[in-house]
């Protein structure tokens, strides 16, 4: 269990299989600027005032690689648990959920493979959620959005003033967190974030904005924009 009095803590699932990036070497696992994506999104929150713990969800046989090559390695001492995640996100995230000390207020949910994450975000989005029970980062669609049909015939456009493009962090009242989780598995509900199942159950849920540069890699493409990403941080704290 995370020791307490630790006050918020962060999960990050990292157990997916990454299919759509190819190769032989799960997504999160791939060298970004040569380290593992998921160091570099470890880096903010070890180095985050405001977090107090970590806790990794991984796949079973990435156990061992995790807690020494990414934990021990890197001296990441915040993360605390390193337990095996789930088929879906959705059971990654609620297995970390499961070792979380009853002393935590706040649970920051964060994709392991979103590496440009700041510790201004998560700063921002743990404010947010500390006033208003839960929070996310999330983006302001610039885009045109176009609604198509099955045979990819523009039907008719969008209005996208009001819409936002979610990203993460996200940060939740552990007891709303828990309690979603609890009725959606019971109930057999899948969610893509965790912010989807706070909606289900009525909580209101802030958006505080990101950044483009806080990307999801997920695509082969993905890391070249990620390369150039680096590059323009050197020297700059993140």
């Amino acid at each position: 269990m995370v020791p307490e009095p630790c006050r918020t803590v962060a999960l990050i699932p990292a157990a997916g299989l990454g299919l759509r990036l190819g190769g032989a070497v799960r997504k999160q696992f791939r060298p970004l600027g040569g380290l593992p994506l998921l160091v570099h999104s470890l880096r903010v929150f070890q180095s985050s005032p405001v977090i107090d713990a970590v806790i990794l969800a991984v796949p079973e046989a990435d156990l061992h690689y995790c807690r020494m090559d990414i934990v021990e390695s890197h001296g990441f001492t915040k993360v605390t648990q390193v337990v095996a995640g789930g088929k879906e996100r959705q059971d990654s995230v609620r297995q970390a959920l499961a070792v979380v000390g009853e002393g935590v207020h706040l649970v920051v949910i964060h994709d392991a493979v979103r590496p440009f994450v700041t510790e201004t975000m998560v700063r921002q989005v743990v404010e947010a959620a500390a006033a208003d029970g839960a929070a996310i980062i999330a983006l302001p669609m610039r885009d045109t959005v176009k609604q198509v049909g099955g045979d990819r015939v523009i039907e008719r456009t969008i209005d996208r003033t009001p819409l936002w493009l979610a990203q993460t962090p996200q940060a939740f009242r552990r007891d709303w967190l828990e309690e979603a989780h609890r009725k959606a598995q019971a109930e057999g509900l899948a969610a893509t974030d965790d912010a989807f199942l706070m909606e289900w159950m009525g909580y209101p849920v802030r958006v505080v904005e990101g950044s483009g540069e806080n990307i999801k890699v997920t695509r082969p493409e993905d890391l070249v924009i990620g390369e150039a990403i680096l590059a323009s941080r050197v020297g700059h704290t993140p």
